[in-house]
């Protein structure tokens, strides 16, 4: 029985792939309009990690800050492989809309030109005045940083736009590498 509400979900699902620069926007869409993500790590015994975090974004390259002392920050000193789960708010299969990002992690440590540039792109500014400190200058907290190097994003109301819902991006030139 097809939908009433939405048919073209019951429909058969394109696999029609969106065009690079199109899916390119979609996801920094989808990384605009949140500000939370689910990182994975995994532990030294094998088991994995999921952590939520504050993030912030500039083009398809995420950011946010970790406690030195943190078990996913001990994780992903060990190993800069993670993961990062982003979604909208469900309700209903027609907005269902997310991205995994699995990438490299990179500590940037305070009182480097690559710590500073990364803090004009995480908002610090909130978080300070939420725990009531100055929001004179950036805190002195490690900032990570995730350079993506496969993002599936899925998005369902694509299929009404004749695409298929999930969608795989990869840097520029290493498209067809599975």
């Amino acid at each position: 029985m097809a939908s009433r509400a939405h048919p073209w979900l019951s429909a058969p699902a394109p696999a029609v792939a969106l065009p690079r620069d199109q899916l390119e926007d979609r996801i920094e869409q989808l990384l605009a309009s949140q500000n939370m993500a689910v990182l994975a790590t995994v532990d030294p015994h094998g088991n994995p990690v999921a952590s939520p975090v504050e993030y912030y974004h500039a083009g398809l390259v995420v950011y946010f800050v970790a406690d030195a002392g943190s078990p996913k920050f001990a994780n992903l000193r060990r190993h800069s492989r993670v993961s990062l789960g982003i979604h909208a708010p469900y309700v209903g299969w027609a907005s269902v809309r997310g991205c995994q990002i699995f990438g490299e992690a990179r500590v940037l440590e305070p009182g480097t030109p690559e710590h500073a540039a990364g803090m004009e792109v995480y908002r610090w500014q909130s978080s300070a005045a939420d725990l009531g400190r100055p929001v004179i200058a950036p805190p002195p907290v490690p900032l990570v940083v995730v350079t993506p190097r496969r993002i599936v994003y899925t998005e369902m109301w694509l299929r009404k736009l004749g695409y298929a819902a999930k969608q795989t991006w990869r840097p520029a030139g290493e498209e067809l590498v599975e």
